[in-house]
């Protein structure tokens, strides 16, 4: 299963180069987190200040439990907050709320 999320950088360059500078150099803990949700491979793109995110997943994947993991692990918190200080949740995202999950419109 494929997911697509969206979400937006501060628009100021030497934030969005520190922000890619660290997706450059991902903390381990990191990316463990994200293997063991069960996302197989994720792939985040930019436009101007706008970040697009892609995730494919296996069977085992759940939002929810991904959230949970991650509110339970203080390495990922710590990841978080740092990155909440480059990120900028999309005028119609819920409270609290960074990535948006992208509803496809199109396929062929």
């Amino acid at each position: 299963m494929r997911y697509c999320l969206a979400l937006d950088l501060k628009p100021d360059q030497e934030f969005i180069a520190q922000y890619e500078e660290h997706h450059r150099d991902v903390w381990p803990e990191i990316a463990e987190s994200i293997k063991d949700a069960g996302i197989e491979h994720m792939e985040i793109y930019r436009t101007g200040n706008r970040l697009f995110m892609i995730i494919e997943v296996n069977d085992t994947f759940d939002f929810g439990k991904k959230a949970k993991a991650d509110a339970a692990n203080p390495k990922v918190q710590e990841w978080e907050q740092l990155m909440w200080k480059f990120q900028l949740p999309l005028p119609w995202a819920g409270a609290g709320e960074k990535w948006v999950l992208m509803e496809r419109i199109f396929d062929m």
